[in-house]
């Protein structure tokens, strides 16, 4: 492999073929039921899930049915389930009307069923269902809010499952006495299944106090009825969660990517999974680590790649395009001054970094010289969050177009002897 830039798109590309759903239901698999097979779902990755679970569950001589809706251009083809497209990260009529059809399938699971729950990152925005007392416009606009104001996505979907009439275990709770069994693709640090989609499947008991305080710490103002519905949604009720697969993490993909860098002769170092922080301060102190790493041999030795997943968050306050992985990145290159001997890529798997048609970016050390020669200003570009237009003024953007898996962002910095 002659380049860095393809090796670093090899490695991206291991890391998303670690994290599809293709396969992983083998050996899985629950008992066929009596009665019904209900397939229900949500999330970026899920009809791609559905898809495979489909293919696994016929092969093995089952039958089922269902509704999973995923975002928009991510749909697959499937025989029996039906998958619907709705919009991402803030939520639109088409999640609502899926969300109440997928309550509304749960609620006829009797005891000789098996309901099936394909959930994904993403699910939080596309499953949305109000409470009580709330509208889709209340949901849309605490969204928005939450999206610009830097809070990392636990606490954000902490918020969301207290406004929520289907997450937080209230869909396991509309099952009722059928069997459940839930498979996931994790894109959230420490893959705690009441955090990924908002744990529609998983019990949990919420201070409603934590979401008012979440939204008091971040600034964000919302009329007293809102808050009302807050102290009022809890789940109070035993409910039973069934049965709980992990189809794909971010530990699975970075170690696949690993193993791929060892293959073609680098040292390979996992930093972690669940890298949070700033987008623009983790930029900084990965540039550090690369140095020292090529300075020092520490703390891996050249030639070799330093590996992280997790999810950063941008505080928004230009007015340009960006992306949290672009942001990253770019704060990464301006911290290492044009080194010539590291080279970088940052992408989210599920091919969108932010709002953006980009998976994310990619640098080497030719960055800073073709900056200079078009006249690119990156520390301006980097100070109004509009690192995407950067990277795209010097070819450098990752377009993977829906990835159809989600295990939440992948960084690998490549350092040279």
């Amino acid at each position: 492999m002659a380049n860095d830039y393809e090796i670093l798109h090899t490695l991206f590309e291991s890391a998303l073929g670690a994290a599809l759903p293709d396969g992983k239901f083998d050996g899985r698999l629950p008992p066929k039921p009596k009665g019904r097979t209900i397939v229900l779902g949500a999330g970026k990755a899920s009809a791609r899930m559905a898809a495979a679970f489909e293919e696994a569950w016929t092969r093995e001589g089952g039958a089922c049915e269902g509704l999973v809706v995923t975002r928009y251009g991510h749909a697959v083809p499937t025989r029996r389930i039906h998958i619907v497209e709705a919009a991402h990260p803030v939520p639109d009529e088409a999640g609502l009307e899926a969300a109440r059809r997928i309550l509304a399938l749960a609620h006829e699971a009797g005891p000789d069923d098996l309901v099936v729950c394909l959930m994904s990152g993403g699910a939080s925005a596309l499953l949305s269902l109000p409470a009580e007392g709330v509208t889709l416009a209340n949901k849309q606009a605490l969204n928005r809010a939450l999206l610009k104001s830097g809070a990392p996505i636990g606490e954000m979907n902490l918020v969301r499952k207290s406004l929520s009439a289907i997450k937080g275990g209230r869909l396991a709770a509309a099952v009722g006495d059928a069997q459940l069994v839930t498979y996931l693709i994790s894109d959230v640090p420490g893959d705690d299944p009441a955090s990924i989609g908002s744990g529609p499947t998983i019990p949990e008991r919420i201070d409603p106090e934590v979401a008012v305080g979440i939204l008091r710490r971040y600034g964000i103002d919302v009329p007293e009825a809102i808050l009302q519905v807050i102290r009022s949604n809890s789940v109070t009720e035993p409910v039973n969660g069934g049965v709980v697969h992990m189809l794909a993490t971010p530990k699975m993909a970075l170690d696949c990517a690993a193993a791929k860098a060892r293959e073609l002769g680098f040292n390979a170092l996992v930093l972690g999974d669940a890298l949070e922080g700033e987008a623009r301060e983790v930029g900084r102190v990965m540039a550090g680590i690369a140095h020292s790493a090529m300075m020092h041999g520490e703390p891996a030795q050249a030639p070799c790649v330093l590996l992280s997943g997790g999810e950063t968050t941008v505080t928004v306050r230009g007015e340009g395009r960006g992306g949290r992985n672009a942001e990253f990145l770019l704060s990464l290159a301006l911290s290492l001054k044009g080194q010539s001997k590291i080279s970088a890529i940052a992408c989210d798997t599920d091919g969108i970094d932010g709002s953006e048609d980009n998976a994310g970016a990619w640098f080497d050390g030719t960055l800073f010289e073709s900056a200079r020669v078009k006249g690119i200003d990156l520390a301006a570009h980097l100070e109004a969050n509009d690192a995407y237009t950067a990277f795209a003024q010097l070819d450098r953007l990752v377009v993977t177009g829906p990835t159809l898996t989600n295990v939440n962002d992948f960084r690998c910095v490549l350092i040279r002897p």
